[in-house]
């Protein structure tokens, strides 16, 4: 029997921050979950499990091309908020057997109910808007298009903009930089809002500035993390985006309204907001 197991971590993220240093010599993740899988006796075992408080999408891939037809069996697969699944397959095959996984939050089924979010900071402060939506600087992409930049500083607190499950965190970045190769070191939270079907991402956080971890419960304007300057940016701010599952990336950016009245296509540059 040959046996291999992978312990698969989660999606990276983008987004990030000040002086010009080297790029980290570790890479972290902000959530991992466990895929094993075996060949014998001519069956191939496959278990995925899901600890998350949301959907996640498995897609299964194989170095070896003779396996295509044998991935493409499989697809991708959807599991449902901490649960598992299993699959059994027979295969007439002496090769060994190498599969690798991929994952890629939200259930593409699931009906996502529009919601209006609360401001990202505390109540009675006010923020000047950084960077809007389509903004030419790093909101340019399907995955940050409608993002927000607010110019919290750095240890300024951040607080969850609705209800919803911790399914992301990234801590451990201690610096950032101007150019585009620190896209990928951000601190940051994923918050997943399961009535609207909806994740909320907040971004560039200070080194060691998560006061949640995955699988915590969040409320709606509940201290979730400090602010900071980790990752690709030029100065301190909270990067706030509001995304849903899509077939290509993962997670696409959506435009937004906030409960304080603001719309997103209103918050241009320089404009100030108020909780």
């Amino acid at each position: 029997m040959k046996k291999i197991i992978f312990f698969i971590l989660g999606m990276g993220l983008a987004i990030g921050c000040s002086k010009n240093r080297h790029l980290p010599k570790e890479k972290y993740y902000p959530f991992n979950y466990t895929a094993h899988y075996s060949f014998t006796n001519d069956t191939l075992k496959i278990v995925v499990k899901n600890p998350l408080n949301c959907p996640l999408r498995i897609s299964i891939s194989a170095p070896d091309k003779s396996l295509l037809d044998l991935v493409a069996k499989f697809g991708t697969l959807t599991l449902k908020e901490k649960s598992d699944t299993i699959i059994k397959y027979y295969l007439n095959t002496q090769k060994e057997i190498i599969l690798k996984f991929d994952s890629k939050f939200g259930d593409l089924n699931k009906e996502i109910i529009k919601e209006k979010f609360s401001l990202p900071f505390p109540k009675n402060r006010s923020y000047k808007i950084i960077q809007g939506y389509n903004g030419s600087h790093s909101h340019n992409t399907v995955f940050s298009r409608y993002a927000i930049d607010f110019s919290l500083k750095i240890n300024d607190t951040v607080c969850s903009a609705a209800d919803g499950y911790v399914v992301g965190v990234i801590k451990d970045y201690e610096f950032g930089g101007t150019t585009l190769d620190w896209l990928d070191y951000s601190n940051y939270i994923t918050i997943y809002h399961p009535k609207s079907g909806l994740f909320t991402e907040y971004a560039h956080l200070n080194k060691n500035g998560s006061f949640v971890k995955v699988g915590d419960t969040v409320s709606k304007g509940q201290p979730i993390g400090l602010s900071g300057m980790t990752g690709y940016t030029t100065v301190p701010h909270l990067h706030f985006n509001v995304l849903v599952p899509d077939r290509k990336g993962g997670l696409e950016s959506i435009a937004i309204e906030f409960e304080e009245g603001y719309k997103g296509t209103e918050l241009t540059e320089n404009t100030i907001v108020k909780e």
